[in-house]
């Protein structure tokens, strides 16, 4: 009888799979929780799933119903779901010296969306060493403000939570009372600060790497070029056009808004506060998201920049390029999937939310299904209010989310060779 083994897609799956309910079953014990605090099961596998999949939606405000225990645990899950199991596992393997196998090498490719099998082995260091990095530096520089309104070691350690969770686009705070970062709206140093680890997490680990090896602009791969201008492009619209639809923002707040909204959840603006305009804005960026291989989710900026490319090259017949490269017709037909995958499954859990939730404006189960799915964690203020059945799809939604609109399609696919070429046939469009 043939073995058979799981992909790499399945296995990624199921690696994410059980990471979560490891952490509902750590969040369950009772010294993972404040005394008198008794939650749900449902309530724990909501917030595990949301904390691995780096979304930040969450029922209860995580500082008043998490011991220090329980909040380690989540920065654990939020660290892992950021880098993902694979990379944090075979970084260790490859710490102790030991070699990777090159089934384990497919694995971490897929893992870390990288474009080929080379050089796997010194980027997973440099992953982890980048990530240990760069948290460690917005800890220390997020301290400075934190003890001015905390104890020393209370302090120390919002610092190195919140610096975990900016860098993994996470969203979750352990501030308490559910007021998130609003209290630190006009604070400047922390508003940069964690924007820049959030814009860090998000570029993804191939382009910082190749930023700092290749320091000519020229030298930079296509795909460094793309997510680089789309980054500065979508934060710069986004300021600008949230500015302008929401007469009481600063323009510090419509910055950060507009960084965090992408995938990172943090908010110094009351999102129930903002118009329907400005909630439009915000689910755009939501969906585009971060770039491939970061610890951001969405549809990924090289995704919407191939899909405007393409849209452009179309009428004229022309191939479809981009800074002096052409697009290959494979990746353009993958971001158009991407795309139409990722509404699908927004439009369905709305639907489904709009059935069990009829009370709830739809504007606002629309902005919740975006947030689950880009894995932002931002919300209107419902998520507390969600029914059993609601806060199911939800954690459904955030789970395809992180795993992304081609690994949900993979892990049912099965690989088809045609044998014989069919005639074509003539399809009017539009």
């Amino acid at each position: 009888m043939k073995k058979r083994h799981l992909t790499p897609m399945q296995a990624i799956a199921l690696g994410f799979a059980l990471i979560i309910s490891i952490g509902t079953v750590l969040l369950m014990l009772p010294i993972s929780q404040k005394p008198g605090v008794d939650l749900p099961f449902h309530d724990a596998l909501f917030t595990s799933t949301s904390a691995v999949c780096v979304t930040g939606l969450i029922i209860a405000d995580t500082a008043d119903t998490f011991s220090v225990f329980g909040q380690t645990v989540l920065g654990i899950l939020i660290q892992i779901g950021g880098l993902g199991i694979t990379t944090i596992g075979l970084g260790f393997i490859t710490m102790a010296g030991r070699k990777i196998r090159m089934r384990d090498k497919v694995l971490l490719r897929e893992a870390l969306n990288y474009p080929s099998m080379m050089g796997l082995q010194g980027l997973i260091k440099w992953v982890l060493l980048t990530t240990f990095t760069v948290e460690a530096v917005g800890a220390f520089l997020s301290f400075f403000v934190f003890v001015q309104d905390h104890s020393f070691w209370h302090a120390v350690g919002i610092s190195i939570f919140h610096s975990i969770a900016s860098f993994n686009n996470a969203g979750f705070d352990i501030l308490g009372a559910g007021k998130g970062l609003s209290d630190y709206a006009g604070n400047i140093p922390l508003n940069l600060i964690t924007a820049a680890l959030i814009i860090a997490g998000g570029l993804g680990f191939f382009v910082i790497s190749e930023a700092f090896r290749k320091r000519k602009l020229r030298k930079w791969s296509l795909h460094t070029k793309t997510v680089l201008l789309m980054t500065v492009l979508l934060i710069t619209l986004g300021t600008v056009l949230l500015k302008i639809t929401e007469g009481g923002i600063t323009w510090l707040e419509a910055f950060f808004t507009s960084v965090s909204t992408r995938t990172a959840g943090f908010s110094t603006y009351p999102i129930g506060a903002f118009s329907n305009a400005g909630l439009l804005v915000m689910m755009v960026l939501m969906l585009i998201g971060a770039a491939p291989g970061s610890t951001g989710g969405g549809i990924k900026v090289t995704t919407i920049f191939t899909i405007f490319r393409a849209v452009i090259a179309y009428p004229s017949g022309r191939s479809v390029t981009a800074f002096k490269r052409k697009i290959p017709s494979s990746t353009v037909h993958t971001a158009f999937t991407v795309f139409v995958i990722a509404l699908t499954v927004v439009f369905t859990c709305t639907l489904m939310l709009s059935i069990f939730e009829p009370d709830i404006p739809i504007s606002s189960l629309l902005y919740e299904s975006f947030s689950a799915y880009a894995t932002v964690g931002l919300s209107t203020g419902i998520t507390s209010d969600l029914c059993l059945a609601s806060k199911i799809c939800i954690i459904v939604t955030m789970y395809m989310g992180r795993l992304g609109s081609l690994t949900i399609v993979s892990l049912f696919a099965k690989k088809h060779t045609e044998l014989t070429e069919l005639p074509e046939g003539q399809l009017p469009i539009g």
